[in-house]
């Protein structure tokens, strides 16, 4: 059947349809590919069928069992993306989710590159420092640890790691939200580097990779072209819409992935020939017609 297919044409299983493999899905599969995606509960999955034109099976990730009589009759896949959710769990359920699923994926699927979406919060550093791909990532917290151990995972299977920045879009932007309902705060003194990458970049970024066939064990920061602080991102976003700057408390230090105050570059994947639609959330709460009206029915809703 591969043999069959045209050679830009991929068969490609994303695990994990949320805010970032649904969209994935949707653009992979009007480009032509051929998706298969993979959610948690049966209910999700026939929601998921009906709205879109790609196969969609439910399936755990974290049970290898289940996981491979899910997809027992599929033909091969030649990439895999793993781009679910821990569902705001703690490190045990990072552990099934993250580690587990990679490797049942690679498991069930030898045949396949995959595609790991991890996070740019395993870089620990706390100094305000740009960071590449190159500079250490020794997050502090236990569900860091995991993502990196899951990023090893990856890597010597000769797949690719997509660290992602704070990812947003429409319906999703806390941020914004938080500034719209009047309780953001502002850490410190402002001063902490924000690192953030906007949903449809991101799946442009993904896709740019995926169709590289010659990647092979590469670590890419998907992240946008302007790290801003909390009080630029704040004053700025409080003289657009005419509100009052959110006032400053205490920085907290106990967020599951850790307190990091760094400057994420994205040098390395412009060079593979990305380009950002929003290089700033600035430009996205002005270009993206979806975005702010999204976030005003969140806060009336």
């Amino acid at each position: 059947l591969l043999s069959r297919r045209p050679a830009e044409i991929m068969r490609v299983l994303i695990a994990g349809l949320g805010f970032l493999g649904e969209p994935l899905g949707c653009h992979l599969s009007s480009q032509g590919h051929e998706v298969v995606g993979l959610t948690h509960s049966a209910e999700s999955a026939d929601r998921l069928q009906s709205m879109h034109d790609f196969s969609v099976l439910a399936s755990d990730l974290s049970d290898l069992s289940v996981l491979r009589a899910s997809i027992s009759n599929e033909a091969p896949f030649d990439c895999i993306v793993h781009c679910a959710s821990s569902g705001r769990g703690g490190a045990e359920r990072y552990r099934a989710v993250y580690f587990d699923g990679v490797k049942h994926l690679l498991e069930v699927c030898p045949e396949a590159k995959l595609h790991y979406t991890s996070s740019t919060s395993v870089y620990g550093q706390k100094d305000g420092s740009v960071v590449d791909e190159a500079s250490p990532a020794k997050p502090d917290r236990e569900t860091g640890q995991i993502l990196r151990a899951t990023e090893d995972l990856v890597m010597a299977s000769g797949g690719v790691v997509s660290r992602l920045a704070g990812i947003y879009g429409p319906g999703r932007f806390y941020m914004l939200l938080k500034f719209l309902q009047k309780s953001a705060t502002i850490e410190g003194d402002g001063g902490r580097y924000l690192n953030q990458a906007h949903q449809s970049d991101i799946v442009q970024a993904l896709t740019l990779m995926l169709v590289n066939d010659a990647l092979r064990s590469e670590i890419f920061n998907v992240v946008d072209s302007s790290p801003q602080t909390q009080q630029q991102a704040y004053s700025w976003l409080a003289e657009h819409f005419e509100g009052d700057l959110p006032p400053f408390v205490p920085p907290d230090l106990n967020r599951k992935r850790g307190w990091t105050h760094k400057r994420v570059s994205n040098a390395k994947l412009l060079g593979l020939g990305w380009q950002p639609q929003y290089p700033s959330f600035q430009d996205a709460v002005r270009h993206d017609p979806e975005l702010v009206p999204s976030i005003r029915a969140l806060v009336n809703s």
